[in-house]
C-alpha cells in the first residue's frame, strides 16, 4: 500500500534521514554526511527534491483527518540530461517513494559529469590538491583586457650594481609557509582537511602600513616575505613541489596597500642566471580596484628593475629580481606575476562554455585523455567536421607541459577560438584535418603553481620516452594516443606551446638529425618560415634552432619526430615581447592568442594543393642555409652530407636539459630489508656441505628428488639465513621475488 498526504512526507523525511533533514538522522547516514564532508562533497544543505512524487523542501501543512484535500496536478516531466551527464532513472525507493532528482549543487547525491568533464550545466569539477598543500575558499579570476598603447619595455640596468643582500636577520618576517613534503602522497579536493594557519602576520592596528600577503590558491607560490624597511620586503618562490629549484614563475596576492609610498620588492631565490628582467622586461600588476570600477586589467609596472647574481655565496648560486612600484589605491588588492596567469579552473570553465555552445560544440569532442597523479583531468580535444573523416591528415597541439609557461595556453586559447569559429579558412581547417588538442598536460603544476615540475617532481618534457605511465600519465598518453592515430592516418604536424625566458620574440625548434635527405631537411624548416612571414610583428626566424641534442631526446618534439611525425616542433613565445620591426614592446594577452591564429593561416599555406608557396619558401630556406654555411656545397655535395652543428650553435631552450632521474613519489620511505643474523661457519665439513647444497640448487629449477621437501625446505632456509652471497638465485626471494623457484617466506 502506497503511503500518502502527510505519512508520506514522513516516510520520505525518515527515508532521507540525515541528508534530507529528518529530525532524528539514522547513525549510517550522519557518518556518510561526515565522512563526504570531510572530503569537500558535502556542505551540510538537504538534498532539493522535485519530481514525479515531490513535496516542496518547505514545510507543508497536512490536512487534519477528514478534511477533503484538493487533487495535486502531475508534475512536469524533469529535464533531459545533457550529452555525458549521468542521471538517476526513477525507481522505487524506500516503501515505494521515487528517487528523488538531483540538481547541481554540490551534493552527495549529485549527477557528476562522466569522467568528470564540463558540461553545460551544473559546477565545474574542483581541483584536486595534493594533501599538505593550504587552500583558501575565495575563488580567484581576473578579467581579460588590452591596453590601449603598447607597454614598451624598460630602460635596462645590467647587473653591475645591486642591493645590499637583506634577509630574515635584518627584518621581520610577515609571510611564511611550511615547506611541503619530499614527495607527493595523496590528493584531495580542497587541499589540507582542517581550518587553516594564520602565515601572515597581524596587523597592530588601522596605522599599520604593513602588507598582507598570500598565494595559497591557484597557481601562487609565493613561501616567504621579509620587511627589512617600511616599505621594502624580500620575497622567496617556493620551489616546485618536491623539488629545491626551479624558481621562475610568481604569483601572489598583496593587500593592506597606501597609495603614495614607493615600495621596492625583491625576489630573492630565482634559479636562472639570465632573464628578459634584464633586457627591459617588466613584472605584471592587477588592481582588483581598477578591474571592478575602470574595467583595467593586467599591466606592465615597475621602475628601476634589475636581476643580478645574490650575495650569498651559496651553490648553486641564487639569482635577484628587485623593482619598485606604486600602488594606484589605498586599502586595495593587488596581484604580481611573471606572465598572464591561466589556471587549471579558467580552463575548465572555458571548456565549459565549449559545451553549451550549440554550434561550436559540433565541431568539438571533449574527452579525458588521462587523469593526473592527483586526479586532475587531462583533457582531450577532437575538433573536425563530421563528414569524410576517413581520408582526413592529423593534426596535433599540446601546451602546458612546464606549469609556468602560461604563455602557451593563451596561444592555444587563441587556436581553439579561431578553429572554432565560423570563419571560412576555419571551416576549411575543419574539413580538411582532425586536431587532436591537449590544451594542458600538467595540470598538476598548474594547480600548485610549479614552473616545470609536475608532482613527480620531474620535468614531464623530458619523460615522453618513458615507460612510468602512472608517473607521467599526460605525456604517457599523449604519446600513446599519437602512435594509434599514425597507424591510421599521417600527423602532418605536431606542436608544443611553450614559454622562454632569456629571448625575446618568438620562434621555434625543430628537428635535424643529420643524414637525411637533402629536401628532408629544407622541407622541415619551412613551417618556420612560412610562420615567420605570417607574423613578421613577432616570429623570428633566426632566432629557430633544429639540432637534436642528446640530451633532449625525451622532449615531446624529438619523441614525435621518431616516431613519424616529419614537422614536429615547439613553439617559444617570450615572457617578454617582441623586438621585431621596431616594437620594443610587450606582449599582450591578445598578441599571445594571436599567434594561434596565425599557426592555423601557416597551415593552410603549408598543405595548399598549388606548390607555388611551399616551393618558393623552400628555395629561400636553401639561400638562407648556404648563407649561414658560408662555403658552397662542392661539386656533388648535398645538404644529407653537411652535419647540423655546422649550421647551427648549440644553444638549447632551456636551462634544466638533463633529466633529474626517478619521479620523487618513487623515493619515498621504503620498507627496509630486515637483516637477519648471519650464523658464522666454523668448520670446512660445514662450509663444503654448504657448497654441495648450493651446487644441486644451481642444477635443478625446482626441488630435487633426493630431498624430501621438508629437508629441501630447511636446506634453502639455512642457506637464505647464512650464505646469500653463495647462492644468488636466492637473493631475489628475500625480496619476495620469484626466481625460478616460489620464495620461502
Amino acid at each position: 500500500m502506497q503511503p500518502s498526504g502527510c505519512s508520506a512526507a514522513r516516510v520520505a523525511e525518515e527515508g532521507l534521514g540525515g541528508f534530507g533533514g529528518g529530525l532524528v538522522p539514522e547513525p549510517y547516514d550522519s557518518f556518510m554526511r561526515s565522512h563526504l564532508r570531510y572530503y569537500g562533497y558535502f556542505r551540510g544543505e538537504p538534498w532539493p527534491r522535485r519530481g514525479p512524487g515531490h513535496r516542496d523542501a518547505s514545510p507543508q501543512p497536512c490536512p487534519g483527518a477528514g478534511s477533503a484535500a484538493e487533487p495535486t496536478p502531475p508534475a512536469p516531466p524533469a529535464p533531459l540530461a545533457a550529452p555525458g551527464v549521468l542521471e538517476p532513472a526513477p525507481s522505487a525507493w524506500h516503501r515505494g517513494m521515487p528517487l528523488p532528482l538531483a540538481r547541481h549543487r554540490g551534493s552527495p547525491g549529485e549527477p557528476r559529469a562522466l569522467f568528470a568533464l564540463p558540461s553545460s550545466r551544473g559546477p565545474l569539477p574542483a581541483p584536486r590538491w595534493p594533501i599538505e598543500c593550504e587552500v583558501i575558499e575565495e575563488t580567484i579570476e581576473h578579467i581579460e583586457w588590452v591596453p590601449p598603447e603598447p607597454e614598451p619595455f624598460c630602460q635596462p640596468t645590467g647587473p653591475h650594481w645591486a642591493p645590499a643582500a637583506l634577509g630574515e636577520e635584518h627584518g621581520t618576517i610577515v609571510y611564511c609557509l611550511s615547506p611541503g613534503t619530499s614527495c607527493f602522497t595523496r590528493a584531495r579536493i580542497g587541499g589540507a582537511p582542517g581550518p587553516l594557519s594564520s602565515p601572515a602576520a597581524p596587523l597592530e592596528g588601522p596605522q599599520d602600513t604593513t602588507l598582507l600577503f598570500e598565494s595559497r590558491f591557484e597557481s601562487g607560490n609565493l613561501q616567504k616575505a621579509v620587511k627589512v624597511g617600511p616599505y621594502e620586503y624580500v620575497l622567496t618562490l617556493r620551489p616546485d613541489l618536491y623539488t629545491t629549484k626551479h624558481t621562475q614563475w610568481f604569483y601572489f596576492r598583496i593587500q593592506n596597500t597606501r597609495r603614495g609610498p614607493l615600495y621596492r620588492f625583491t625576489i630573492a631565490n630565482l634559479a636562472k642566471p639570465k632573464s628578459l628582467y634584464g633586457e627591459g622586461m617588466r613584472p605584471l600588476f592587477y588592481s582588483q580596484w581598477d578591474a571592478q570600477s575602470r574595467g583595467i586589467g593586467w599591466r606592465r609596472v615597475g621602475a628601476d628593475v634589475r636581476y643580478y647574481r645574490g650575495g650569498s655565496g651559496e651553490e648553486p648560486a641564487a639569482f635577484c629580481l628587485s623593482w619598485t612600484a606604486r600602488f594606484p589605491h589605498d586599502g586595495d588588492t593587488c596581484f604580481f606575476a611573471h606572465s598572464y596567469p591561466y589556471t587549471y579552473s579558467d580552463l575548465q570553465r572555458y571548456l565549459q562554455a565549449l559545451a553549451g555552445d550549440p554550434v561550436r560544440s559540433r565541431y568539438c569532442t571533449v574527452r579525458a585523455l588521462c587523469r593526473s597523479l592527483a586526479g586532475n583531468t587531462v583533457y582531450l580535444l577532437t575538433i573536425t567536421s563530421p563528414a569524410g573523416t576517413a581520408a582526413k591528415r592529423a593534426v596535433v597541439l599540446s601546451a602546458r607541459a612546464h606549469p609556468g609557461e602560461s604563455g602557451g595556453s593563451w596561444a592555444m586559447r587563441g587556436f581553439l577560438d579561431f578553429l572554432l569559429s565560423a570563419d571560412a579558412d576555419a571551416q576549411l581547417l575543419r574539413q580538411l584535418f582532425i586536431f587532436k588538442v591537449v590544451p594542458m598536460l600538467n595540470p598538476d603544476g598548474v594547480v600548485v603553481g610549479n614552473s616545470r615540475c609536475s608532482l613527480a617532481g620531474r620535468d614531464p618534457n623530458r619523460a615522453y620516452g618513458t615507460a612510468l605511465c602512472s608517473s607521467f600519465p599526460g605525456v604517457w598518453h599523449l604519446r600513446a594516443m599519437v602512435e594509434r592515430v599514425l597507424v591510421e592516418r599521417e600527423v602532418v604536424l605536431y606542436c608544443d606551446f611553450h614559454g622562454h625566458s632569456r629571448k625575446n620574440n618568438v620562434f621555434m625548434y625543430g628537428c635535424d638529425g643529420g643524414g637525411a635527405g637533402a629536401r628532408l631537411r629544407l622541407c622541415q624548416r619551412v613551417f618556420p618560415l612560412m610562420l615567420s612571414k605570417n607574423a613578421p610583428d613577432k616570429f623570428s626566424f633566426p632566432s629557430c634552432k633544429f639540432k637534436v641534442q642528446k640530451s633532449k631526446a625525451g622532449t615531446g618534439r624529438i619523441v614525435m619526430w621518431r616516431m613519424g611525425v616529419s614537422n614536429s616542433y615547439t613553439m617559444e613565445a617570450a615572457f617578454g615581447g617582441s623586438t621585431l620591426g621596431g616594437r620594443s614592446s610587450h606582449f599582450t594577452v591578445e598578441d599571445l592568442k594571436s599567434l594561434g591564429y596565425h599557426l592555423c593561416d601557416t597551415l593552410l599555406d603549408f598543405c595548399d594543393p598549388d606548390p607555388a608557396k611551399f616551393q618558393q619558401c623552400l628555395s629561400e630556406v636553401d639561400a638562407l642555409l648556404r648563407q649561414r654555411l658560408g662555403r658552397e656545397l662542392g661539386s656533388g655535395g648535398s645538404w644529407s652530407d653537411v652535419s647540423p652543428s655546422e649550421l647551427e650553435s648549440s644553444t638549447s631552450g632551456s636551462d634544466s636539459s638533463v633529466t633529474d632521474g626517478s619521479p620523487a613519489h618513487l623515493h619515498g620511505p621504503a620498507w627496509p630489508l630486515k637483516q637477519g643474523r648471519r650464523k658464522r661457519l666454523r668448520s670446512r665439513r660445514a662450509r663444503n656441505a654448504l657448497c654441495r647444497t648450493n651446487a644441486v640448487y644451481r642444477s635443478r629449477a625446482s626441488v630435487p628428488v633426493s630431498l624430501g621437501p621438508q629437508a629441501w625446505s630447511q636446506t634453502v632456509r639455512s642457506c637464505r639465513d647464512t650464505c646469500p652471497q653463495c647462492c644468488p638465485r636466492l637473493v631475489p626471494a628475500r625480496l619476495g621475488l620469484q626466481v625460478g623457484l616460489t620464495p620461502l617466506l
